[in-house]
């Protein structure tokens, strides 16, 4: 089997994928923590691997830039591949003073202006949700590795360049203040969506990159190789 976005066949992906944005990511993780890792996709450059993590088939994929992206790879990985669990693992820019430059932040929802839930199965909602079972096997992992995580409701903007205003408050504060989002990005509100309407397992973990409310920032080396501790919590779920 394989789909115009993926050469994998059947079985090539286990039922668990980790799925950063950046493929490099991807490739990055696949070397540096799996164990006997191959390559079972690279069509468009969106390279996908599986191994073993402790003994654990895993896989990761990236999943490109943007809703429409991660909702063409979810949406075959779960109805293609077998896939039951996708765990988002990205970056994004915080909202607060909470979360600061390589803090991870565990998703408990994702508020978008997308229309990507109401065109894909007429979904109104403007929150969707990761599931509970995945997150808190999420939190396991992390305090089973002594590392932080903080919680809250994400943006997942269609936009990455605003154009600028003078509205007060800004968008960003606003969306804080009024939907409580910690941080902001660009996927996880399809992922989640995708996940509800197939039946399936999706959550997210993100690490600070840059932030709304402080001039820190990373650069694009660090985005790849330096966000290990929310690559070391997603790989240390046990379901």
């Amino acid at each position: 089997m394989s789909t115009p976005h993926n050469r994998a066949q059947n079985g090539d992906f286990a039922a668990t994928v980790l799925m950063p944005g950046d493929p490099l990511r991807a490739k990055f993780i696949a070397d540096t923590f799996l164990e006997n890792p191959r390559l079972v996709t690279d069509v468009r450059g969106m390279l996908g691997f599986t191994g073993t993590y402790q003994g654990r088939p895993v896989s990761v994929m990236g999943s490109g830039m943007g809703m429409p992206s991660i909702g063409i790879y979810s949406y075959e990985l779960y109805t293609q591949y077998g896939v039951e669990n996708i765990i988002r693992i990205g970056s994004a820019g915080s909202y607060t003073e909470k979360a600061r430059l390589f803090d991870v932040v565990l998703a408990t929802g994702a508020y978008s202006e997308s229309s990507y839930a109401m065109t894909q199965s007429g979904d109104p909602d403007d929150i969707q949700y990761p599931n509970q079972e995945l997150n808190d096997a999420l939190r396991a992992s992390a305090a089973e590795q002594n590392i932080s995580l903080i919680e809250g409701v994400i943006h997942s903007s269609d936009v990455f360049y605003r154009e600028p205003s003078d509205e007060k408050p800004l968008y960003w504060e606003r969306l804080r203040d009024e939907k409580g989002c910690v941080a902001v990005e660009m996927e996880s509100f399809a992922l989640f969506h995708n996940a509800k309407v197939l039946g399936k397992r999706a959550a997210c973990l993100l690490t600070i990159s840059d932030s709304f409310v402080s001039p820190e920032a990373t650069t694009p080396e660090q985005r790849q190789t330096s966000f290990t501790a929310m690559m070391k919590v997603a790989l240390g779920v046990k379901l």
